[in-house]
């Protein structure tokens, strides 16, 4: 399969247009090993590698943190050409991407919130300073809440990939199930971006007016993707994926409320 590299940051449009134009390849289409344009397919690429390298930036080769944000962008300020053309490839890279967005998401998430728990819990932060036993225990709590948390939230996001999957094989369309739990290891890109460290690099870059359009985003394009994902990949029609989006729905539900409930569990027993 040809290596190509395709823009993936296109603006939102709207869900009623036809798929054609929703999800149309831009022109400017160049081979990711050679960078020719009229490539008609390297044998360069690794076997490593999920094919259309330009959809995923991560599973180029380069520097960690340029793919890793590159692709996390690409996911939320690209999210419906991204998901639209997601292309199947192994698991393990997705998945390296998945727990390394999550892990910052989350600990930048736990950095923010110290201060304010320790606001409104004076004298428990008062306790912890002067308590070894004490500010041992809860640094004991954060050394296994973030990772926990971080595997709880890429196995969400997984969910619901796997519940799309399973709604758009309700609607008869062929079964995805890589390309759906790939989806969902690729949406912690969302969290990234939409979280505290994402926040702060959108800020420092490009200003508060981006960093206030990443937030707004971050609230809608789990749908847009996933509209993206059942049209572009299922090739469902409109009403089919209504009816699709109603498993990644009800998944969301229940993950949402699972991931109260572990969390309200876990703050009563560092408190107790």
């Amino acid at each position: 399969m040809a290596n190509k590299s395709a823009g993936v940051g296109r603006p939102a449009r709207g869900h009623d247009e036809p798929a054609d134009s929703l999800f149309e390849v831009p022109a400017a289409v160049l081979c990711a090993t050679c960078g020719q344009a009229d490539c008609p397919g390297c044998t360069a690429a690794t076997e490593h590698e999920s094919g259309v390298l330009a959809i995923v930036p991560w599973e180029r080769s380069g520097r960690v943190w340029t793919r890793l944000w590159t692709t996390a962008t690409a996911t939320t300020q690209g999210a419906e050409a991204f998901f639209a053309v997601l292309p199947d490839g192994e698991l393990p890279p997705a998945m390296r991407f998945a727990l390394l967005a999550e892990l910052l998401a989350v600990t930048s998430m736990a950095l923010l919130l110290i201060p304010f728990i320790a606001l409104a819990l004076p004298s428990l932060a008062i306790a912890v300073v002067h308590d070894p036993a004490l500010r041992l225990r809860a640094l004991r709590w954060l050394g296994l809440g973030v990772p926990a948390l971080t595997v709880w939230m890429v196995m969400a996001h997984v969910t619901h990939g796997a519940a799309l999957d399973a709604g758009a094989r309700s609607q008869g369309a062929r079964p995805q199930r890589r390309r759906a739990v790939r989806f969902g290891l690729y949406a912690c890109g969302w969290d990234l971006m939409g979280g505290p460290l994402g926040g702060v690099i959108t800020l420092t870059t490009k200003g508060l007016r981006a960093a206030a359009e990443i937030g707004e985003l971050a609230m809608v394009v789990p749908g847009r993707a996933a509209i993206a994902l059942l049209q572009g990949v299922y090739q469902l029609t409109p009403p089919q994926i209504a009816r699709a989006r109603r498993s990644g729905a009800v998944a969301a539900v229940v993950i949402a409320l699972a991931s109260a409930g572990l969390a309200l569990t876990a703050v009563v027993a560092a408190i107790s």
